[in-house]
């Protein structure tokens, strides 16, 4: 059975995949680990696609479960200007995203902690995130609900997801807590959403 990557310490045998990916110019190398969100040689769609979509509202960005850090990495590759958190649960997507930041020569901000504990009262212009929609409907709404006390006023809360894999219902969940929600960009079933903090 596959361990599930949204745990503090994987236990599953460690198993890497190196692999660069070109986005507008920018090519970036990655290493992928087991245990970590997503395993693979490639950028998983979803992520690639808010990658594409992202558009900065401020200058400090938060990568919310950032897995190894292909969105934030991305996204400071892209806007260099941007001062950039990336945080997870999972020690190995924090070292791991720690690692490909030094392999990038990307300068980042990379903790540890679950949910937003691990950037205490810190405030940003955009919180991006592919959820960890396998840990529950309970962890995705907390990610959303708490959204709102770490956005500056007008910033934006970013999530990518599959529309009829439970991203419809957090569409809703994110206007209940926002009020506005709207659909930035759509590639097959795969939906960008985004709610600002009026």
């Amino acid at each position: 059975m596959n361990e599930h990557y949204y745990t503090e310490k994987p236990t599953s045998e460690i198993k890497e995949k190196v692999f660069t990916e070109t986005y507008r110019n920018k090519t970036l190398e990655f290493v992928s680990v087991s245990g970590v969100f997503a395993f693979d040689t490639r950028i998983d769609k979803a992520s690639r696609l808010l990658i594409e979509t992202f558009r900065p509202t401020g200058r400090t960005v938060l990568d919310m479960g950032c897995g190894y850090g292909a969105i934030g990495l991305f996204i400071k590759a892209l806007y260099p200007q941007l001062i950039v958190t990336l945080t997870d649960i999972n020690e190995r997507a924090v070292a791991y995203a720690q690692k490909n930041a030094e392999r990038n020569n990307l300068w980042v901000k990379v903790v540890r902690g679950n949910l937003y504990e691990s950037v205490g009262d810190s405030r940003f212009d955009d919180i991006v995130t592919n959820p960890p929609i396998t840990a529950g409907k309970k962890v995705v709404t907390q990610l959303i609900q708490e959204a709102v006390e770490h956005l500056e006023p007008g910033g934006a809360l970013w999530l990518v997801a599959y529309h009829n894999k439970g991203g419809s219902t957090y569409k809703r969940i994110m206007e209940e807590n926002f009020g506005n929600v709207e659909d930035v960009e759509k590639q097959g079933g795969i939906r960008v959403y985004r709610s600002y903090l009026k």
